[in-house]
């Protein structure tokens, strides 16, 4: 049976809208983006150990303060900028945090099909890094491993654009010029996420790869100012307006992350 191309559109806008519900779900979740109330990091030459009864000490406040069912507790560690030595944190969660409360939706673009283009996936070497700047870094940039370039060409000009390894994903940061819009086509200031479907096990083979801008969307850190996001390279900021993914976190009663 053939199927028609109104109905594999169809089809696509519904995965869509599916997709979204998704998306709403994930960040409004107890441990999803609008639920990041603080990240610590400790003083240099804290251990993990140390790290680690922190973090036990604060899920134990928690509790006794009746906030045990909603507060949730994680350990993390980064590379130190200038020495390189590990350094440890916490991440403080609330699945009834004020962010949560005053969410008002993702304001998104309309599905539009021809924001979905095929690219090359050409393979480099494995341990190929390129340094990207991060939001609360201050200009100073954080290497990231890149298996590989992606390649396409829109309007007679080439682009190839640089998707580093997120845990064994392929994550593409990108901007274009609706990230300074003023028209009503605004989108998240510092860039857009998008993850691109290849398997872990095929970041050394060549082949083709789909970027769908429909699945674009706003970073953690459009959600809450506890994240540090990377921010696209040069390569990566695309001279044409993507009308397509998500544009904005919406919040009620003019909630701002940064006055929380």
């Amino acid at each position: 049976m053939t199927e028609h191309p109104q109905s594999t559109q169809s089809t696509a806008a519904a995965a869509h809208d599916a997709w979204r519900v998704a998306r709403r779900e994930a960040v409004t979740s107890a441990t999803g983006n609008l639920s990041l109330v603080e990240t610590r990091w400790f003083p240099a030459g804290t251990t993990a150990q140390e790290a680690g009864i922190t973090a036990e000490a604060e899920r134990s406040a928690a509790r006794a303060e009746g906030r045990g069912d909603r507060v949730t507790v994680t350990e993390l560690q980064r590379r130190d900028l200038t020495t390189g030595e590990p350094e440890y944190g916490i991440r403080v969660w609330d699945a009834d945090s004020a962010a949560i409360r005053a969410f008002d939706g993702t304001a998104t673009f309309d599905y539009d099909p021809a924001w979905v283009i095929e690219a090359e996936f050409t393979p480099v070497a494995s341990d190929r890094t390129i340094p990207f700047e991060h939001i609360r870094d201050a200009g100073l940039t954080r290497d990231l491993v890149v298996p590989g370039d992606i390649a396409f060409e829109r309007d007679g000009e080439r682009f190839t654009l640089s998707a580093f390894d997120d845990d064994g994903q392929l994550l593409l940061v990108f901007g274009d010029p609706t990230n300074r819009a003023t028209d009503g086509t605004q989108s998240y200031g510092a860039g857009r996420f998008l993850f691109v479907p290849r398997d872990a096990g095929a970041f050394g083979e060549a082949g083709r790869v789909t970027l769908d801008f429909n699945r674009a969307f706003v970073p953690p850190c459009g959600f809450s100012a506890q994240y540090n996001c990377p921010m696209p390279p040069a390569q990566n900021r695309l001279p044409w307006p993507i009308l397509a993914g998500e544009r904005l976190p919406e919040f009620r009663d003019g909630f701002d992350i940064y006055t929380v």
